[in-house]
């Protein structure tokens, strides 16, 4: 209970009279359904099942767009994407928003980040030749970085050449050893399971974590189980070609294909080089075989991550921090994983998007162990840590406060329903435009989903309807079947509804009159 002799906001008291410490962890290209907690048939992840033990899960959370960069900026900003306007890996965030770095400091905390955000920066008060200006991987204003690990993974790298490790000069270390680059291998690589990017990264965090005298913020972002397709033992061999569940997908390729132009366009340009390091040639030319085996050993990249997250709770508790820490755990986006035939993330399959989320507050303990089945965003993190911290966002957000849901109560007229998007847009080069014969603006979608349909409106190609009671896999478009016209023009007009309430709304709620502006907090 929050210390009645404490000058702080009440929302600020943690465990004890004090602010609680605040630990955000984002694991990259996790799938919801991948935890032994929501009976996941062969996924054993003990770590995460611990935290929903003693915090609240939620079952249906869901991304708020793809891929990574788009993906962080709704986790960050508490804004869709048809606000942040982050349509891809390279789109810059506007600084003119606010987000959970520096809402965290003026809470009063240095917000401190390992791992990597992904934040492409505004370029507008920038010199032309900045060279923050050429990468996407730059990091989210309102951030200390103590240790940062983008794609290059140079850091890493060199930490594994100082324990020996003097061929970690690039990403070759990632080639399982015997193994052909981009041949599909559950060997191990070169590296030991102390020895991942995972447990550099944990290893970092503890080391921090033993500076610490006053309540801190800390964003710990893993990059796996991100591609590539890589894992030491135990974890190369815990899972076998056979472990897991039907994929859901078409017969064949040419049949889903054939369910949408997007997929048409896109399943022949993912290529084998963005999954097994070293890969050439397009993903079309792998088997079922193939997917099997590539699942198998992702199964095992996330039995490591959640192999170094016991470490960081067993630090926490060591270090006599874990009652004064609110723990935040989930990702970025999910993976599809072979299903629908693809891998990575994007389009509008639930694959892509249905991502865990636990959420451990210590001064919530009659709630521990709940499990959540509303329908939740990405977008509901930000707001919750500022409603947790006891400051406001400085403009308008899209998601909704989860607190209700940690103190057992439920939030008055929650959503019913997951809305995520996605911008396939390519200024650069400018592919699909061609492809399709649309200007970029058009080259995007969004989806309602809801427990009995999901509904997907593209802005220059033909909409889907998935009827998910009799078609749970999302294998049969119905959008074009007359049974389902009602049905389809009653959730247009939902996702018609949902983007009109979700404009900005950062000065609509502002009205100047005779007596000053009049405000009113949503």
């Amino acid at each position: 209970m929050p210390n009645p002799t404490s000058t702080e906001p009440s929302s600020l008291v943690g465990v004890g009279g004090k602010r609680p410490n605040v630990l955000l962890i984002s694991a990259d290209q996790w799938r919801g359904d991948c935890l032994s907690a929501v009976g996941h048939e062969c996924v054993k992840t003990p770590n995460v099942d611990a935290l929903a033990k003693e915090g609240v899960l939620f079952r249906r959370h869901y991304a708020g767009t793809a891929p990574c960069s788009p993906a962080r900026a709704t986790l960050y900003t508490g804004l869709y994407q048809m606000n942040h306007r982050v349509c891809r890996n390279g789109s810059p965030l506007d600084a003119r928003f606010d987000n959970v770095a520096l809402a965290a400091r003026r809470a009063g905390y240095d917000p401190t980040l390992f791992g990597y955000t992904d934040t492409a920066p505004d370029p507008r008060d920038r010199d032309p030749h900045d060279p923050h200006l050429t990468t996407y991987e730059g990091v989210l204003p309102g951030f200390t970085p103590r240790q940062l690990l983008p794609e290059h993974e140079k850091q890493w790298l060199s930490w594994l050449r100082s324990r020996g490790h003097a061929d970690a000069v690039s990403r070759d270390i990632h080639i399982p050893l015997s193994a052909e680059p981009g041949e599909i291998s559950n060997n191990a690589p070169a590296y030991s399971r102390d020895e991942t990017q995972t447990a550099f990264l944990a290893g970092e965090f503890i080391r921090w974590l033993g500076e610490q005298d006053q309540p801190w913020f800390a964003h710990v972002s893993f990059l796996r189980p991100h591609p590539p397709f890589s894992v030491p033992e135990p974890y190369n061999r815990m899972f076998s070609t056979a472990d897991g569940p039907a994929f859901a997908r078409a017969a064949d390729r040419e049949t889903e294909m054939a369910l949408h132009p997007l997929l048409a366009f896109g399943l022949p340009l993912i290529g084998k080089g963005g999954f097994m390091y070293g890969g050439k040639g397009s993903i079309n030319e792998w088997t079922s075989e193939d997917f099997s085996a590539i699942r198998a050993i992702y199964y095992g990249m996330i039995a490591e991550v959640d192999a170094q997250l016991g470490r960081i709770w067993q630090a926490l508790k060591d270090a006599g921090a874990w009652d004064d820490t609110v723990i935040v755990f989930t990702s970025d986006h999910a993976e599809m994983m072979g299903d629908h035939w693809m891998l990575g993330k994007g389009g509008f399959f639930d694959g892509s998007y249905h991502v865990p989320l636990v959420i451990r507050d210590p001064r919530q303990s009659a709630t521990h162990g709940r499990q959540v089945a509303r329908f939740t965003s990405a977008a509901d993190i930000f707001p919750s840590l500022c409603d947790r911290l006891g400051v406001a966002p400085a403009n308008h957000v899209d998601g909704e406060s989860l607190l209700s849901f940690l103190s057992g109560s439920e939030p008055e007229g929650w959503r019913d329903a997951a809305f995520w998007e996605f911008d396939f847009r390519d200024i650069a080069e400018g592919i699909p435009e061609r492809h399709f014969g649309l200007r970029s603006k058009a080259c995007n979608l969004a989806v309602i989903r809801d427990e009995r349909f999901k509904y997907v409106h593209c802005a220059g190609l033909p909409p889907l309807l998935f009827d998910l009671s009799k078609d749970p896999a999302e294998l049969s478009n119905v959008a074009e079947d007359g049974v389902y016209t009602a049905i389809r023009l009653a959730y247009a007009e939902k996702l018609l509804s949902v983007r009109a309430e979700h404009l900005d709304q950062t000065l609509a709620y502002t009205e100047l009159t005779e007596k000053g502006p009049v405000s009113l907090r949503p």
